[in-house]
């Protein structure tokens, strides 16, 4: 049996910065030799993986497919370091491969999503752990969601905004429809360039409108106007509110005659088949992730010094 101790496998993952259960191992296959054991994770890769997942990988994909029915999709977010490994094939595959097995495999979280085996019997978390170390980067999967039903995808811009859009027919066959299809991909357009908050107005949460509608009234009293008259003003810049942020209420943006609902319900009358959207999602690629700013006057000053 090997000789190492706990304290050993704690020593080997600050040095390294990989998994409990890979410095257990890396010790067990070399009988306990800390500079042996650093030497078995750098040529697994695994050292060089652990020590970039420290640095920011704010750019990347955002990617969307649906299976070839269009019954279930998936929409993902991987991040990587540098905009030019966000265009290597290598990595793009690797993105594809995520989205796939997301399809496949319906994993509840990213965690157990890189806990899943790939097509070729591997486990995708291994998939990219290899990929960090051949690709020089830190690569994150970030989130992802999958609907199933009848799914549209799209993605905008090489991959800087995916979309995801859920939907159900009252006639299944419709689904066939070029119409129905070239609908549903306006639809996703749209998404994509008017980022709405929300599907409709009920999907809007109860504190975000007791929310809107203090601050409205605040305005509304700062403006001078009367009490008995605040409620009806606050009520009409609500419908505003709706039509900027709730989808179906929004202005259809290739007929600004139309809103998104009226527009649907039209195509609808033309195919014989109600179309109900349930639900979209919107990713935009490195959204929300603070991005570290560089300051190269500064740094070649510092080593000047």
């Amino acid at each position: 049996m090997a000789s190492f101790s706990a304290a050993d496998v704690k020593a080997l993952r600050e040095k390294t910065g990989c998994g409990m259960m890979d410095c257990k191992k890396a010790l067990s296959e070399t009988d306990g030799d800390m500079a042996k054991a650093v030497d078995f994770l750098r040529e697994k890769g695994l050292a060089a993986a652990a020590k970039k997942s420290t640095r920011v990988a704010a750019e990347g994909v955002a990617f969307a497919k649906t299976n070839e029915e269009s019954s279930v999709g998936a929409v993902i977010e991987v991040n990587s370091e540098t905009d030019f490994v966000a265009k290597n094939a290598d990595f793009l595959s690797f993105v594809e491969l995520c989205a796939d097995t997301v399809i496949k495999n319906n994993p509840k979280d990213v965690d157990a999503l890189l806990a899943c085996k790939t097509s070729a019997g591997e486990k995708l978390g291994d998939v990219l752990t290899k990929k960090i170390a051949t690709i020089g980067e830190n690569i994150k999967v970030r989130r992802f969601k999958r609907f199933e039903g009848f799914v549209t995808t799209y993605v905008h811009a090489n991959g800087r905004i995916a979309v995801i859009v859920n939907a159900k027919l009252s006639d299944s066959s419709a689904k066939e429809n070029a119409v129905v299809k070239e609908a549903l991909k306006d639809i996703a357009m749209q998404i994509a360039a008017v980022n709405p908050g929300y599907l409709d107005t009920e999907s809007v949460p109860n504190d975000v409108l007791e929310k809107e509608k203090s601050i409205l009234k605040e305005q509304v009293l700062n403006e001078g106007k009367p009490e008995s008259i605040v409620e009806k003003i606050v009520m009409g810049k609500m419908n505003k509110f709706y039509k900027e942020n709730c989808l179906l209420e929004q202005v259809f943006v290739k007929d600004n005659n139309l809103t998104v609902k009226q527009y649907l319900k039209n195509i609808g009358k033309s195919i014989n088949s109600d179309i109900s959207l349930l639900n979209f999602v919107r990713y935009e690629k490195g959204e929300g992730i603070a991005k570290k700013e560089e300051n190269f006057a500064g740094e070649v000053a510092s080593l000047v010094n």
